[in-house]
């Protein structure tokens, strides 16, 4: 479980096969900044670019460390495979720490892709393009994870291929985050709110599901 609250930019420093064809995955050797991986051990997950994913061996003395993802996670998920390229990192969430995004659990729903990226003001506007499969999930003041980072949604509008939405992104975020490197055409990961999952979820079954406040025990004829 995460938070869209990004700890750490990396880089791509090395992508090895692990197969001879398409059907096998990737080692994906991740650099990370200075003191990154203190707190970090064997079998922990880290999100990279939003996608969750397992620390498979540790080299703190390097500052890298490296994860196995499959054909089908590459398949699903946008930025893993570009050596050199930096990624957003967020260490998996504690009992203790704070909320300070939104309940993201590291699962990317779908690709989506960067149809406007420019300074506004003092700040950032973004609009991204969602795939149809998503765009039911989206709604205005709504929380999106866009390559792991957790975002509001200023306003979103339907279109014939999904859903486009516009998003204000601070100074801070941009500078901090491998969000700034965007352009038109790039593509990102998406992940929707998860009570927006369970949402729909309940009015889908809502029909065919007896309430949880209804009794289902037959009447006491004792008296």
């Amino acid at each position: 479980m995460f938070t869209g609250i990004i700890t750490g930019v990396g880089r791509i420093a090395a992508i090895h096969d692990l197969g001879t064809s398409s059907s096998y995955g990737k080692r994906l050797s991740i650099e990370v900044p200075d003191g990154y991986l203190d707190d970090v051990g064997l079998g922990d997950s880290i999100a990279l670019n939003g996608a969750c994913m397992t620390v498979t061996t540790l080299a703190p003395e390097r500052g890298q460390f490296t994860i196995d993802i499959s054909a089908e996670s590459l398949d699903k998920t946008a930025g893993l495979t570009d050596e050199g390229s930096r990624i957003n990192l967020e260490k998996a969430l504690r009992a203790s720490d704070r909320l300070g995004g939104h309940i993201v659990s590291g699962h990317v729903d779908g690709i989506g892709h960067v149809s406007f990226f420019a300074p506004v003001g003092e700040s950032w506007e973004l609009r991204v393009v969602a795939p149809l499969a998503l765009a039911r999930f989206l709604a205005y003041k709504g929380s999106i994870t866009i390559n792991g980072v957790s975002l509001t949604v200023n306003s979103v509008s339907d279109i014939a291929e999904g859903a486009e939405v516009s998003i204000n992104l601070i100074p801070h975020t941009v500078e901090n985050t491998s969000l700034g490197g965007l352009k038109a055409g790039s593509k990102v990961n998406l992940e929707i709110d998860t009570v927006a999952r369970y949402v729909e979820r309940m009015l889908q079954a809502g029909m065919l599901t007896p309430s949880l406040t209804s009794s289902t025990s037959p009447k006491d004829t004792s008296k």
